[in-house]
């Protein structure tokens, strides 16, 4: 390792102890763009990256909130607003068990490279909490998402922070989220993105995260000489993410033979097509947390407590959670004949996978890039809210494509080497670039 890399990193982690996502999401990034910081004496001089990785502001609070029991329970809530320098802080809001400080920390520092190479003005944050949906009944989430919002409502606004769905929040909690925010200010703005049609929010939004990652990955096929057509892909999820992609890999002509969740993976080698993509939709919303019950449903084959990675696919595509897809899986899938890998969740590989694929010269896109579409939406959302007015789904579907084109061609321009392009290398520097330039122009903030 770079003797730089390596001191910048013991120091980072002196400071931010047992934050592990949070550490290998920054080596990614670092390790990427050490070269450009290290050889540009304004960055050093201005210690950009030593500010990059300091969240402006980290806002934790409780979250009181009654059963339907009639007991107190509490969870804890977090806003992590990391960077301002390109816009309004902009990230997701995700409820889960496993959501930690270092988790929401990575995602923001993450969001933060990621909206810059949308091209959107947007800033970087992320926030959550460790509440969880399993098992609990609408009005307990509704009661939740009001006292969540009752804390979180006076950190955020339509031209501060602007969040959006994540993992455990989707229509509903949006829904929610939004009515508090509604009645505690007594104002009607664009504050949260994700919000139903009727109210405020953009068409195609729930399934931009997906259309948005097979866009990309028909722009590295093209790379290749290669089209969606015909092609075997492996998905991991089942939410609104995985729901994306699937709707339109089927719409370009491919085929999904998986889906996945902590139970373990489907595999339908007839596809994963017509009702059995509505049905996603209805395993999400019974709060459950499995898949087991589509195979149940539709008379398919599940292999409990096992990942997806093992089914011989043309294409792979994690769009579960971080760190899914291990240096095993990656070799297993290049064994059996795995042409790309496209993160769709927010660091979906481990780092010993990313290496393994990047030193083989496989074809590899990180989540910052593959998974932009759902934040270009929302950016798209927050537009049209200030414009009250609503665009067309083909309008915003196009739009979308042409971000996801302009991140491809950023991606290639930053990471093209000889006959190879180093996604990872592309989407970091280029994301990189662009908010350390605007952070230098508006001076030590």
């Amino acid at each position: 390792m770079n003797p730089g890399i390596s001191d910048f990193m013991e120091s980072l982690k002196g400071r931010t102890p047992g934050e592990v996502e949070f550490h290998q999401a920054v080596f990614e990034v670092i390790d990427s763009i050490w070269d450009v910081y290290d050889s540009n004496p304004r960055y050093k001089q201005a210690k950009i990256l030593e500010r990059m990785v300091e969240p402006e502001r980290t806002i934790m609070f409780r979250v009181p909130w009654i059963n339907d029991h009639g007991d107190v329970e509490i969870n804890r809530g977090y806003r992590v607003e990391f960077n301002s320098a390109l816009g309004p802080y902009k990230g997701g809001l995700r409820f889960h068990k496993s959501v930690t400080l270092s988790i929401l920390k990575f995602l923001g520092f993450e969001q933060t490279f990621k909206n810059s190479l949308t091209t959107l003005p947007m800033g970087g944050g992320k926030g959550g909490s460790d509440f969880s949906a399993k098992g609990r009944s609408d009005i307990e989430i509704m009661r939740f998402c009001q006292s969540f919002m009752t804390e979180l409502f006076r950190h955020i606004g339509p031209n501060t922070d602007v969040p959006a769905g994540d993992i455990g929040v989707g229509g509903r909690e949006i829904g929610f989220l939004f009515g508090q925010y509604k009645r505690i200010r007594n104002e009607f703005t664009g504050v949260l993105t994700g919000k139903g049609f009727g109210w405020g929010g953009s068409l195609i939004r729930p399934e931009a995260t997906g259309y948005g990652a097979v866009y990309f990955v028909q722009h590295m096929l093209t790379e290749i000489g290669q089209q969606v057509k015909g092609k075997i892909f492996s998905v991991s999820g089942f939410g609104n993410v995985a729901w994306g992609a699937i709707s339109k890999i089927n719409e370009l002509g491919g085929k999904v033979v998986t889906i996945s969740g902590p139970d373990g993976y489907i595999y339908d080698k007839d596809g994963i097509n017509g009702n059995k993509v509505a049905y996603l939709l209805e395993l999400r919303e019974s709060n459950n947390d499995i898949v087991a019950p589509f195979a149940d449903k539709f008379g398919v084959e599940f292999v409990p407590n096992a990942k997806p990675w093992e089914v011989k696919v043309d294409i792979a595509l994690p769009c579960a959670t971080q760190n899914e897809l291990d240096e095993e899986d990656a070799r297993i899938l290049v064994k059996n004949g795995c042409q790309l890998v496209a993160e769709v969740s927010n660091m979906g590989c481990t780092a010993d996978a990313v290496n393994f694929f990047i030193q083989h010269h496989f074809p590899f896109a990180p989540g910052k890039a593959a998974n932009a579409g759902g934040v270009a939406v929302s950016g798209l959302e927050m537009s049209q809210n200030s414009m009250r007015y609503n665009w067309t789904s083909q309008e915003v579907d196009k739009r979308l494509h042409q971000i996801m084109k302009d991140i491809h061609d950023t991606c290639t321009t930053y990471g093209r080497s000889d006959n190879y392009i180093n996604y990872v290398k592309g989407a970091n520097v280029g994301g990189f670039v662009k908010v350390a330039e605007a952070m230098l122009a508006q001076g030590v903030v």
